[in-house]
């Protein structure tokens, strides 16, 4: 990708490319998706459903009313001992000490060079920290923050916890019918709860993956399961539809959020990809931030993540497909689908500051003229 001095092009990072060296992790539900029709596929260090029918029908149950995801390729680990808040608030990127219990922060791990190691969500609970990350991060953002306890009272525990997670408009009403409760309190990203259901402890976390409003449910194995049929139940009856990371990818393009590995990686500032959400200019030093103020004090980055909009009837776009305006390489797509919303083929992609206004005409590699435009393409009702 590029850098910020200049472009190196095809050089992506894949979803498939795991930075801890592990096999891809079955889901804990691989043998039931199968059973029901599902094909799986790799995704971010785990083997979950990349569709159980129609993808674009799945895309539109999300924008419409409510979708079903199995989440296993996201890990779970916990920071806990008396140190725990002080230690992780002086090394990522957000602010970790104003988080009271049952609140949230998106962070992200930085190198000493002001680049993405990986993106974390941090959960606070009253006598630990809950990270949540990608599993193909996991061993990375473990051993990370292991190297920087020195003398802090730490621990890392890798934890067997598992998600699944609802997205769209209807998905509140849906997930309240099946706990039986009324998700008070969950009325702010990121915010979470510890409930029961059927005897398993759960914890909901409001969390929108799509754009659409939705929540993550984690639970241990047994409780998965029991969650999972239960969920079945509102399918069988229309309410919910069960839906695979190729739905889930067309779904967070259209709404404009980057991912680690296809859109940002090693050598990306947080700046570059848009992930002002992730940083706390006010909270003091962390591990990286010295390069973060230098290029919000500048004024700009030279490369940033944009939005390139297709006519209808073009061909999606390969990721690692270079761009080019007045016959200069400006760019590099990233990550692209055709959209079941828009009807035509929308793309990431990093292009040079000088092009990167919406309106801007810059042309693919075989010459065809493509629009740049903000993001996200949409926002949801």
């Amino acid at each position: 990708m590029k850098n910020s001095d200049g472009f190196e092009p095809n050089n992506v990072t894949t979803p498939a490319a795991s930075s801890d060296n592990l096999q891809f992790l079955p889901s804990a539900l691989a043998d039931d998706h199968r059973r029901r029709g599902a094909t799986l596929a790799a995704y971010h260090g785990a083997e979950v459903p990349l569709r159980f029918g129609d993808a674009p029908a799945e895309h539109r149950a999300v924008r419409t009313a409510a979708g079903l995801f199995d989440f296993s390729f996201r890990a779970k680990f916990t920071l806990s001992g008396e140190h725990r808040v002080r230690f992780l608030h002086r090394i990522v990127s957000n602010d970790v000490k104003s988080l009271s219990t049952g609140q949230g922060v998106y962070a992200t791990l930085l190198s000493a060079q002001g680049r993405i190691l990986a993106d974390l969500r941090v959960y606070a609970d009253s006598d630990q920290l809950w990270i949540d990350t990608d599993a193909d991060l996991r061993g990375k953002a473990m051993n990370t923050l292991r190297r920087y306890i020195v003398g802090d009272r730490v621990e890392v525990e890798l934890r067997e916890v598992y998600a699944a997670a609802l997205q769209g408009p209807a998905s509140r009403d849906v997930l309240a019918r099946m706990l039986g409760v009324t998700l008070d309190g969950l009325d702010q990203e990121m915010h979470h709860q510890v409930l029961e259901h059927s005897g398993s402890t759960v914890r909901v976390v409001r969390l929108s993956s799509t754009g659409e409003e939705g929540y993550e449910v984690w639970l241990d194995h047994r409780g998965l399961r029991r969650f999972w049929d239960a969920a079945l139940e509102s399918c069988a009856v229309g309410t919910l539809v069960m839906c695979g990371t190729e739905a889930l990818e067309s779904l967070r393009i259209e709404a404009g959020i980057p991912r680690y590995g296809p859109d940002f990686g090693e050598d990306t500032l947080p700046l570059e990809a848009g992930l002002l959400g992730a940083l706390s200019f006010n909270k003091g030093c962390y591990i990286g931030q010295e390069i973060v103020e230098r290029a919000r004090s500048r004024g700009h980055v030279n490369w940033k993540l944009a939005g390139l909009l297709f006519a209808p009837g073009a061909t999606v776009p390969a990721p690692g497909q270079p761009l080019a305006a007045e016959g200069k390489l400006i760019g590099e797509i990233t990550s692209a689908c055709f959209s079941p919303t828009l009807e035509r083929p929308l793309a990431l992609a990093y292009v040079r500051r000088e092009v990167a206004e919406p309106g801007a005409q810059i042309s693919l590699q075989n010459g065809d003229s493509v629009e740049v435009t903000g993001l996200p393409f949409l926002r949801p009702k």
